[in-house]
């Protein structure tokens, strides 16, 4: 069934596609018939930052950045769904056309730039939705926010977000805000961490609540740079790291069409780059802290990969595109499997 509704959809442009599909999801959502065509499978629960959740796989932030599906999501069968990225202003994001499809690799590349409808919408959104599972909420910085005053950004967003978010991840690593991944490294990174630990240390003092905090790095990104940066974010009290987000890289889809477009690269051309980069991330981490590995996860095989490299979850974004719900049950079969087979082991 999948199989007819993608050939439909791969007919629009990749963005109409998108809203469309949301649509249909948010009309499915009201009408309580997502579970009439969702895949039926036995999972085992997994516990990751002090949270439970239902299977390893979950929805990256990325495909629902206002919450507009959260019912409809959770009825697929996913472990978890981050949404956002969201930032504390509505923004309209970059200039159409923003989103590409590269059909011949399985790939994506998308330049959106944070399009979202602010931290407000979205808090609405999460309160308002049935689904009883993990909910994470991805934030960002809005774009016309100087670099040097990102931190009051993401401290805006924690704030509006903690009532409501199961964990909140901090993306440092989207290529499509200028400066943001400037973030990532030397005292930029060490004032925002700190910063962040100070808000969060606040906000639990005052709401008697404790909030996960996870940050998302990229894989355009020195193994060197990437200890460097893991030390920094345990030493400031990081739950966990999500590795990695798109890339920028494009010696893997040379030739193919739009592979010269602007943006971050995803889908099945960066499994290899992010699974490696998961790889050096772990290293570094040596067991402190969970990571989450998202990044051309099409098949059950490349979720074993994510885990055997480190990851205590996965998660899936263009392969959910180019898949569909059949992938979440493939995936999180695939990793109990596996742990079964090591277990015995």
């Amino acid at each position: 069934m999948y199989d007819l509704a993608r050939s439909i959809l791969f007919k629009l442009t990749p963005e109409t596609a998108h809203n469309v599909t949301i649509d249909l999801l948010s009309m499915a959502q009201r009408f309580k018939m997502v579970g009439m065509v969702a895949p039926k499978f036995d999972a085992q629960p997994v516990k990751v930052m002090g949270l439970t959740f239902a299977n390893s796989v979950g929805l990256a932030a990325g495909l629902d950045k206002d919450g507009e599906c959260i019912d409809a999501f959770g009825a697929l069968g996913f472990g978890h769904i981050e949404l956002g990225t969201v930032t504390p202003r509505p923004q309209p994001g970059n200039e159409q056309p923003r989103l590409f499809r590269v059909k011949s690799a399985q790939g994506i590349i998308n330049r959106m730039g944070f399009n979202n409808k602010g931290v407000d919408h979205l808090v609405e959104n999460v309160k308002r939705a049935n689904y009883q599972g993990i909910i994470g909420i991805n934030i960002g910085k809005n774009k016309d926010t100087p670099a040097e005053d990102a931190l009051a950004d993401y401290a805006y967003c924690m704030e509006k977000a903690w009532s409501v978010a199961s964990y909140i991840a901090i993306n440092l690593s989207s290529p499509n805000t200028p400066g943001l991944r400037d973030l990532q490294f030397g005292e930029p990174l060490v004032a925002l961490m700190q910063g962040i630990k100070d808000k969060r240390e606040a906000l639990h003092e005052s709401t008697g609540r404790n909030v996960p905090i996870a940050v998302k790095l990229a894989p355009d990104t020195a193994d060197e740079d990437l200890q460097n940066i893991v030390e920094v974010l345990i030493e400031h009290g990081i739950d966990a790291i999500i590795g990695t987000n798109t890339t920028i890289e494009r010696s893997m889809i040379d030739g193919l069409e739009h592979s010269t477009e602007t943006g971050g690269l995803s889908g099945a051309p960066v499994f290899e780059l992010s699974t490696e980069k998961l790889g050096v991330i772990a290293e570094a981490v040596d067991g402190r802290i969970p990571l989450i590995g998202v990044g051309g996860v099409l098949s059950g095989s490349d979720a074993i990969e994510k885990m055997k490299h480190g990851a205590s979850l996965v998660q899936v974004y263009s392969g959910f595109i180019y898949r569909g719900p059949e992938l979440v049950k493939e995936c999180s079969q695939a990793i109990d499997g596996w742990k079964q087979d090591a277990s015995v082991e």
